[in-house]
């Protein structure tokens, strides 16, 4: 560490005065040394350094630090230029705050430069310090600059953004320094795991690779130590023995897994291939909007409490392709807790656009919900146990039968169900509402009896306030009374 010690770091104080090198543990030294002051010849030996470990172990210190000794005092001809790129504005924001503490702790730096709202200026002129929301950088697309970090990528689901700052050819001391904890995906494409995987390789002579995680790491000093200690190493400058043990029991499990351990992917035990979960799901698309002549069926998975969801997956059979495909999957209005019976209103509305005259559902609160629907004019037909849809999901998912809404929560409750007692559920502490709802509409799309009925489409329309709509017979009546009442026959 030595070159740093002396030509940067020392000279540095960390927020609370006390000199920055000693609240820097070896390891972290290390790396420093490693990715900023080795060299081959007159050119930086890596241009590339990926760092992962847990969360609370100084990742994003560690990045600000290294973009603020890129951005000080490294002499480059074509100027000091350096953005970070956080996940969101809040994150950006934080970033943010933590570059201009150090600045103000370090008058050494402070009279060199100008912070500002979202950048910091030199005060010679040769370059500005970024840091955004990833989102907000399309305007940077293509422009040259010495340094780029990405701060916790975990959730990126593809390279576009990589590809389009990629470092500028002609700059031979450009550097790329990315930071994250294992993320739920964990497949070929997704960004993380491709580096994760050319670490591992070593292939990249310009690639540095550092991780910490319970199952894996690079530093040997760390390879025999427990697995909370090897996805942790700064565990011992928190001070709070218990700090894990707490993390352990207020967390849903797979949460703990990915904050805590850095470990990517679903939890042991999973009941979905994660690679099959993955491929079916469509990136980018919310919704698909209803389209004439295409047969639809609704599920409905009701709350079951204050902390659950009341979610309503729409689906269709593709008989070309001979695959399931969810049209729509969308929750009440507002966060738990709230009034199901509202949300009833919400989804009838929403069967009637997608010209749906019957739900799918589960018999909890015994006749409520089932009469809510039906004074709508929505047929209610009990479900078979949430297990049976899972099993019923799964060969779909891995012959590629089925495609997928890119919703989150969809995504995670699919990637964490486990095979317990030797059925498909949740995790303790942990929900299934979108991965029932969703399981629910594919298996009413693909029984045989309704894959044979997609070749006659049929679609019913349910008018919303019509006073033929609200009588005291059922759905069947009520909307029988309704065509009755337009000279139209009942389906």
């Amino acid at each position: 560490m030595e070159d740093s010690q002396t030509y940067f770091f020392a000279k540095l104080k960390w927020l609370d005065g006390r000199p920055l090198l000693d609240t820097i543990e070896p390891y972290r030294r290390q790396i420093f040394t490693d990715v900023l002051y080795a060299f081959d010849g007159d050119r930086p030996r890596y241009n590339l350094a990926v760092c992962g470990r847990a969360k609370k172990n100084w990742k994003t210190t560690d990045l600000i630090l290294a973009a603020l000794c890129r951005f000080l005092v490294w002499p480059s001809p074509q100027g000091n230029d350096c953005f970070i790129l956080a996940n969101d504005e809040g994150q950006a924001n934080d970033d943010l705050d933590l570059a201009k503490k150090l600045i103000a702790a370090n008058p050494i730096i402070a009279r060199e430069v100008e912070p500002r709202a979202k950048e910091i200026i030199r005060r010679d002129g040769s370059g500005k310090m970024q840091i955004l929301p990833a989102k907000d950088v399309a305007g940077a697309h293509g422009k040259t600059y010495l340094f780029i970090g990405f701060d916790e990528i975990h959730g990126y689901r593809n390279h576009d953004l990589f590809e389009a700052l990629a470092p500028d050819p002609t700059r031979r001391d450009a550097l790329t320094w990315i930071t994250s904890y294992a993320g739920v995906r964990h497949a070929p494409g997704i960004p993380l795991y491709d580096l994760m995987q050319a670490g591992r390789r070593g292939d990249d002579p310009r690639m540095y690779f550092s991780w910490y995680g319970a199952d894996f790491t690079t530093d040997p000093d760390f390879t025999e130590t427990s697995p909370e200690q090897r996805a942790n190493p700064s565990m011992e400058s928190w001070g709070n023995d218990g700090y894990l043990d707490q993390q352990r029991q207020r967390l849903p499990t797979h949460k703990y897994r990915r904050f805590h351990l850095n470990l990517p992917g679903a939890p042991d035990g999973a009941a979905f291939s994660a690679d099959a979960v993955i491929s079916a799901i469509v990136t980018g698309r919310k919704r698909l909007d209803p389209e004439p002549g295409r047969v639809y069926s609704a599920f409905v998975d009701m709350s079951r409490g204050s902390a659950d969801d009341a979610v309503l997956g729409i689906a269709h059979y593709d008989a070309e392709r001979k695959c399931g495909v969810l049209d729509l999957l969308v929750a009440q209005t507002g966060k738990p807790p709230f009034n199901p019976r509202v949300a009833i209103r919400k989804f009838v509305d929403i069967c009637a656009e997608f010209g749906a005259s019957r739900v799918t559902g589960d018999s909890y609160a015994g006749q409520t919900f089932r009469a809510d629907f039906e004074q709508a004019g929505i047929a209610y037909s009990a479900a078979p146990a949430k297990s049976v849809l899972y099993d019923a999901l799964e060969p779909k998912l891995n012959a590629g039968e089925v495609e997928l809404l890119d919703i989150t929560e969809l995504q995670e409750q699919l990637l964490t169900l486990i095979i317990r007692g030797g059925k498909i559920d949740h995790q303790s502490g942990d929900h299934d509402d979108y991965a029932n709802a969703a399981a629910g509409a594919i298996y009413l799309v693909t029984r045989p009896q309704q894959t044979a009925l997609c070749a006659m489409p049929i679609i019913v329309e349910i008018p919303r306030g019509d006073p033929h709509f609200s009588g005291d017979g059922g759905a069947a009546a009520n909307f029988a009374s309704y065509r009755a009442s337009r000279g139209e026959g009942y389906y």
